[in-house]
Order: C-alpha cells, then sequence, then structure tokens
C-alpha cells in the first residue's frame, strides 16, 4: 500500500486511538507531538468533553500538553464512532480485563473490531494495544474485520503492539520506550513500525503478532513471579523477625545475578494481577498446566490477607482490643504511588476484608477523591476520602499504609498515630521510623 507508506513516512496520515484511557490518551498526545493528525475516540462522552475542554481526566498526565495538542488544532476527542473510517490507521487500547472466574473477557476488544469493521475501508492498518493472550490479533480481531469482505493482508493490514504505559513514572513516558511490534505478516509489520518509529524512542519487529502478543505477557508475568517471590519472603522474614527490606537492598548492592523486586499488601493495576491469566487460560487449550505462574497469583492474592491478620494481631497485642469495632484509618486507595487509578488495587480488598472482620474503615488519598465503581467492589462505590489531620489519624486505632504516596506527611501521621502499620516501608525510606510503627 504505497499510499498509506508514504503518508506514513510524510506524517500527512491520521490516526485514531480508541480508548482514551491510561494507554490511549498519553499515546494519542504522544502521535500529535510526533506530527500526526489524530482523533482519540471514546464511549463516555462525559470524558471525551472534558478532553476537549482541556481538562484533566487522569492525574497524572501532563493537562498542559493536552490543552497544547488540542491548540495545534491536530487533535480532537469524539464519541461518534462512525467516524472510524476517516483515519488511516486506527489504535485500539481498551481494557482486557478478567471475569470472576478469572478468565479472558474480550468483550471490549469484540465491541471495539465490530465497531471498526462497520466503517472498515481499503487502505486502513488496524493495531490492537490491549494486552492479550497469543493468537487474539489473527483469531479474534482478524475474522470479526474480514466479516466485511475484505482481507488482511490485502485490503487492510493487522497489527499487534503492546502498550508499556507505567502510570507514574517521571523517568521514563511513553516516548521514551522500545516498542514491539509484531503483525499479521510482514507488510502490516512494517506498516506499523512506520508508524510508530517518530512516536517512540525506537520500534523494535518481531516475526509475528503471537509473538508480540507474548512478549507483553512475558514481561508481566516475569514481574508477577517475581513479587511473589518477595512477598513469600516478608511472610517468612516476618516470622523469623528479619527485615525483609534491609535484606533486598543488601542483597541489590551485588552488581549481577539480583535484580531487587519490593514485596507490598498485593498487586494491583490493569496488568500484572490479571496478565499472566491470560496465558494461563490458552495454555489449557494445549492441555499445558502453568503451575508456577498460578502458584505466584495465588501468593499475591493471599497478601491482603496476610496484612489483615498481622493488623489483627498489632492492634490486639499493642492496643488490648480486637480488630472488630476498632477504627482503622488506610493510606492510600490508588494501587501505587503519585496516581489515581484504582484498578485492581488491593486496598479495595483490605477496605472489604476489614469491614468483613467489623472494623470500621476510613482512607485517605490525596489523588483519589472518591472510590469509583468497580466491578468486583460495587459496594464501596462513592466512599469519599478523609482529610488527613493530627485529630483525625489521632482518633484511628491503628493506621494502615497501603499506597505510599509522596505527599503525604508521614512525620506527622506517625507523630499522632497510635500504631502505624506500614506495607511500603515509606516510614523508614522517610526517615520517620519509631517505635509505633510496624513493617508488615
Amino acid at each position: 500500500m504505497p499510499d498509506l507508506t508514504s503518508r506514513l513516512r510524510d506524517r500527512t496520515a491520521e490516526i485514531g486511538v480508541i480508548g482514551l484511557g491510561y494507554v490511549g490518551l498519553p499515546l494519542a498526545l504522544a502521535a500529535v507531538r510526533a506530527g500526526f493528525r489524530v482523533t482519540g475516540y471514546d464511549i463516555n462522552a462525559e470524558r471525551v468533553g472534558l478532553i476537549n475542554e482541556g481538562r484533566p481526566v487522569i492525574a497524572h498526565l501532563d493537562t498542559e500538553g493536552l490543552r497544547a495538542a488540542l491548540a495545534t488544532g491536530r487533535f480532537r476527542a469524539s464519541a461518534d464512532m462512525a467516524g472510524l473510517s476517516r483515519p488511516d490507521a486506527i489504535l485500539i487500547c481498551v481494557p482486557t480485563p478478567l471475569t470472576r472466574q478469572r478468565e479472558p473477557d474480550l468483550s471490549y476488544v469484540r465491541a471495539t473490531a465490530r465497531d471498526i469493521a462497520r466503517t472498515l475501508r481499503r487502505g486502513q492498518l488496524v493495531v490492537l494495544e490491549s494486552t492479550t493472550w497469543p493468537g487474539t490479533t489473527t483469531e479474534i480481531v482478524r475474522p470479526i474485520l474480514e466479516s466485511t469482505g475484505l482481507a488482511s493482508g490485502s485490503d487492510f493490514h493487522l497489527a499487534f503492539s503492546p502498550e508499556r504505559e507505567d502510570p507514574g513514572n517521571a523517568r521514563y513516558g511513553l516516548a521514551d520506550l522500545p516498542k514491539v511490534v509484531g503483525g499479521d505478516g510482514e507488510a502490516a509489520r512494517d506498516l506499523a513500525c512506520l508508524l510508530y518509529d517518530p512516536i517512540v524512542a525506537r520500534t523494535v519487529p518481531v516475526s509475528s503478532a503471537e509473538a508480540a502478543e507474548a512478549v507483553k505477557l512475558t514481561e508481566n508475568i516475569f514481574r508477577a513471579v517475581n513479587i511473589a517471590l518477595v512477598n513469600e519472603l516478608k511472610v517468612v522474614y516476618d516470622a523469623l523477625g528479619i527485615d525483609v527490606w534491609e535484606v533486598i537492598g543488601a542483597a541489590a548492592t551485588k552488581p549481577f545475578g539480583f535484580m531487587p523486586f519490593e514485596p507490598g499488601p498485593g498487586l494491583g493495576g490493569h496488568c500484572i494481577p490479571i496478565d499472566p491469566f491470560y496465558l494461563t487460560w490458552k495454555a489449557r487449550e494445549h492441555d499445558i498446566a502453568t503451575r508456577f505462574i498460578e502458584l505466584a497469583g495465588e501468593v499475591n492474592r493471599r497478601m491482603p490477607h496476610y496484612v489483615v491478620e498481622r493488623l489483627a494481631l498489632l492492634v490486639d497485642r499493642e492496643l488490648g482490643r480486637p480488630l472488630g469495632g476498632a477504627a482503622i484509618l488506610m493510606i492510600g486507595m490508588a494501587y501505587k504511588r503519585n496516581i489515581d487509578d484504582v484498578r485492581e488495587s488491593p486496598a479495595l480488598k483490605l477496605m472489604d476484608l476489614l469491614e468483613a472482620r467489623g472494623a470500621r474503615v476510613a482512607y485517605h488519598d490525596p489523588f483519589v477523591e472518591q472510590i469509583p465503581p468497580t466491578r468486583e467492589f460495587p459496594h464501596l462505590a462513592g466512599r469519599a476520602a478523609t482529610a488527613l489531620t493530627p485529630e483525625i489519624v489521632a482518633a484511628a486505632d491503628a493506621v494502615l499504609v497501603v499506597t505510599d504516596h509522596d505527599g503525604v506527611d508521614y512525620a506527622t501521621l506517625v507523630r499522632h498515630a497510635r500504631i502505624v502499620v506500614d506495607t511500603r516501608n515509606v516510614c523508614a525510606r522517610t526517615g520517620n521510623a519509631a517505635a509505633n510503627v510496624f513493617k508488615c
């Protein structure tokens, strides 16, 4: 397709990005900065309106960058999927969650593919960025697009390029990272590389869409397994009276053969708690057991339960009272520091477990003013964050640090709390270790 090739090279191609969330919106803005014209599509009309007004929709996003993109005239958001016939390249950045049975939920991908199919035309490039199992691009998306009578590889091109967005990472933004690209054929891969070359640090072509899909799963399985390892070590070392953070810090001084990972209260976000199970599900089709991956998932899912048991023990030992009826102030609702994303956050599970035990739970999070609706914990939606004053801290029986946001005044927290149960080692890290602080 020489016309599309030339338009990608001279950046006169129009790009469509479907899904203006934590992945899609930064990608759209990066494409604008690279010189492309971009339309961002989202089914949430309210979100589209806020974006077009240049108002913040993601806490860590550079709002001035959004306004600058709008000012160029080369970016706008739309809720009208009928406009998908216009872009030369369409990038799919929609969620791929798990069902309650921990099986892949590709409903968003399928719905988006059907939206594209309604207006698909010859000469378009479609790239799936949503993390999924190897084979999704060619086994799920391609048949939907080819139901139009157009053929992948001749009438349109189809590729997969996994997102590597790390919300809140000040060192590595989207444009700083290499981008893996695999296609449904070499021509699709090469066109996708032409698209991403001016947007990211460099492209990394691989042999197929399936290989690219496997790359993303491998990256996140690696993290999930290593986090499970240090979480299990934390439980063991706690029983032995050893500080796991001290051990990891000392081990990290070895210049080879060791990579430090930190324990925590559980896994959160849309990647690490979910992505490994896309591969375990696919492996079952081939009668292959993924015991290592599933064990890591089991360890990580148990961590909120461990934290609650440890908290109950400390409340009983230090305050002489049961967890039932105790006032617990949780610090942090987001799944990681300095962002507003609560997807799969262990804080939600912790709040649910604590209240099931009869505790009275409040939370403070400078990024999450109100708990949004979630599929697993709909009953927590609408809870509002409390202020962090000395009086509120002192009124709590225990403070549970779940998310180590930088903006929290840990010195004041430690000074006024009866006990602080710190799952992130942030009190020691910020020089606020004290007799009433207990690592967990």
